[in-house]
């Protein structure tokens, strides 16, 4: 008796795609692209086997002058960041455009406006124009993987360069500030001058910087001795309004804070606004103040603002290097760090009767 064989798969109408290769694989979009279009990127043997048959029982037919099209690439760079008139970025921006000038390249600069749905979308638009590569310099967030990861991987696969400024946990080459170890050195620094009722402005909570630069110094507050638990958070964007308003909603709550650390110099500005002129409050006298980048206006501050110093522009230039320059297989990771600037803003704990 002939042994039964599986019906074959229905063809569907039409040219077959990637997607339908995909979906009768089971597998993602991207992973079928790089089997089939011969990315560098890996993928296991189950996966590609998979991708393989269902390409066999499909009858796939790659279009391989629509690929090499896909792959030709401009002169262009495409730089994503949160807001394009934040200092912080606009930094990072200036490094990475010096860069991507003396290679003969021109950037084209895009804003999220802190939507990520726009983050999706720039990177989609980008690879339609065929732009050379993409450098995201937002703040990942902590639900990163998704349609922005499934974006970038497309991009990738089709040729395309990537690298990413902050923490992501993403596959790709990344510049990583040092924001855990430039927090612990605040917690040191409070510690240090005596101050024991302490309160942070954290900034939005799904950002991976906001994440990384709180558990940085609450980590290092208790390692020192200090209560974590105890530490006053008061959340606001990550503005000049976020910081003001975030300070007036931390000392209605917790009125004997001696020190407030802001996660961004821009908060660090609405604490000092919030501090002298509605709260009433002496700085450094009554209430210390340290933010974090070293933005160009910090010393420029009444009184001069302690932060700590990342190297913006070098940060930015380090990833468009990485955009030029392909690393093969495995996504680099580079470092910088960090320096902590003593300015006016920041004294001792004020003595309590």
């Amino acid at each position: 008796m002939a042994t039964p064989t599986e019906p074959a798969a229905p063809r569907p109408a039409g040219p077959v795609t990637l997607r339908d290769i995909a979906e009768h694989a089971g597998v993602s979009l991207a992973t079928a692209s790089r089997v089939l279009n011969g990315s560098t990127r890996s993928v296991s043997p189950e996966l590609s086997a998979r991708v393989g048959r269902a390409a066999t029982e499909l009858r796939y037919v790659s279009n391989g002058p629509a690929q090499a099209l896909a792959r030709q690439r401009t002169n262009v760079v495409g730089l994503v960041v949160h807001e394009v008139d934040d200092p912080y970025f606009a930094s990072i921006a200036a490094g990475a455009m010096r860069v991507a000038t003396d290679h003969g390249l021109l950037t084209m600069l895009a804003s999220t406006f802190r939507d990520p749905a726009r983050e999706v979308e720039y990177v989609q638009r980008f690879q339609a124009q065929r732009v050379r590569g993409v450098l995201l310099a937002g703040s990942g967030r902590l639900d990163d993987g998704g349609e922005l990861a499934r974006a970038l991987g497309e991009f990738s696969d089709g040729g395309g360069r990537v690298a990413l400024v902050s923490e992501h946990e993403l596959p790709f080459d990344t510049v990583l500030p040092a924001n855990s170890r430039g927090a612990a050195q605040v917690a040191r620094l409070l510690r240090d001058l005596g101050h024991r009722d302490v309160g942070v402005l954290t900034g939005p909570s799904d950002l991976r910087t906001v994440a990384d630069r709180l558990t940085g110094f609450l980590d290092a507050w208790e390692s020192l001795g200090g209560d974590r638990d105890a530490v006053a958070l008061a959340e606001g964007d990550f503005s000049r309004g976020g910081g003001h308003s975030a300070t007036l909603s931390l000392f209605e709550r917790a009125p004997r804070v001696t020190a407030v650390f802001a996660l961004n110099d821009l908060m660090a500005v609405g604490a000092l606004s919030a501090l002298q002129n509605d709260l009433g409050r002496r700085v450094p006298d009554d209430v210390s103040v340290v933010g974090f980048d070293d933005l160009w206006m910090a010393a420029d501050l009444q009184p001069a603002l302690t932060t700590v110093r990342l190297p913006l522009e070098e940060m930015g230039a380090r990833a468009m290097e990485l955009v030029l320059v392909s690393s093969g297989e495995s996504a680099r990771r580079a470092h910088v760090g960090s320096e902590l600037i003593l300015r006016a803003s920041t004294g001792p704990a004020p003595r309590r009767d």
